[in-house]
């Protein structure tokens, strides 16, 4: 078995992408499992990318949420020679992705809205620290006994960044991608939640909000045309809906908060979502229609209940 900087014992190989592989390995020095993502620095033999990757990496460690899967450690093993390739440890999510469960059909309108509610939360504490995923997907997403983890953290940036891409090209998949996306604007949390509604989308109907057959012909499509609406869902209360449309909004300054999301969803589905204290009160939209008023309105008494909730567990 390959070992990494004498410590970290490759097992199995767990799931490969199109620039990364993620392996099940073992941490031999603190004896526990753990989930190593080895990492394709690029083209060039330069230290640029390798160093983007370590700060992306310290920005992810950064975050700790019971909806986000942990980053542990960073290092480079050289595979070839002169050639550093980066790795990342993170926690290992035991249990099935979003995507495994969502071939058999949709899920449960109860348990769409309970997963989308844990995924927004962990967006909500990650866009509180600056920090935006980028790549939110039904792969992305573990399915654990405790709950939702949201993986690949470890590649997250900066809002606003720039993506390090060559021209023409655009990070992240392409059905989940928001429209400035699409343009080659920077990520920003507002794109992270453009792919929260496709992702309730999908959960909700077992497809896309978009018809195509190919990933070219659906770029195609998604320039030309909005999305398909949400059909008719028996006891799907009619926020839930509502937030849904409101997240595949074109604009994103229409689209609601990670944290507004969170809070309205998990009300939904009568659940109770993690919300740091580091967050403040969500600023109320600007009333652009009946949802963004009532859904502040929700979002901010939320806020107060989790808040008088925690007070009491401390007395």
């Amino acid at each position: 078995m390959r070992t990494l900087d004498g410590r970290y014992q490759l097992e199995r190989r767990i799931g490969v992408g199109g620039m990364s592989e993620v392996w099940r390995a073992h941490d031999q020095v603190l004896d526990r499992p753990i989930a190593v993502k080895l990492i394709s620095p690029g083209p060039d033999d330069e230290d640029g990318p390798v160093e983007r990757i370590r700060a992306e990496a310290r920005s992810a460690a950064r975050l700790v949420h019971p909806n986000v899967a942990s980053v542990h450690d960073f290092g480079t093993s050289s595979t070839l020679p002169g050639r550093p390739v980066p790795y990342i440890v993170m926690e290992l999510a035991e249990g099935e992705t979003l995507a495994v469960h969502l071939r058999a059909g949709p899920l449960d309108w109860r348990i769409s809205v309970r997963v989308c509610a844990e995924v927004a939360a962990a967006l909500a504490a990650a866009h509180a620290d600056g920090i935006v995923h980028r790549d939110v997907k039904p792969a992305n997403v573990m399915l654990t006994p405790s709950g939702v983890k949201v993986l690949d953290f470890g590649i997250a940036t900066p809002a606003g960044s720039p993506d390090p891409m060559p021209a023409g090209m655009v990070l992240g998949t392409p059905a989940y991608l928001a429209p400035e996306q699409l343009d080659g604007a920077p990520a920003t949390p507002a794109a992270d939640m453009y792919a929260l509604g496709v992702l309730l989308y999908y959960c909700l109907t077992g497809r896309l909000p978009y018809r195509a057959d190919s990933a070219t012909e659906l770029l195609g499509v998604r320039r030309r045309q909005p999305p398909d609406p949400l059909p008719t869902i028996d006891g799907l209360p009619p926020e839930a809906a509502e937030l849904c449309h409101s997240c595949l909004a074109d604009d994103p300054a229409r689209r609601p908060t990670s944290l507004v999301a969170a809070l309205l969803l998990a009300e939904v589905v009568d659940a109770r979502v993690y919300v740091p204290m580091t967050i403040a009160t969500p600023r109320r939209p600007a009333p652009t229609s009946p949802w963004t008023e009532r859904a502040a309105t929700q979002a901010t008494e939320a806020v107060a209940v989790l808040d008088e909730a925690d007070r009491a567990s401390t007395r």
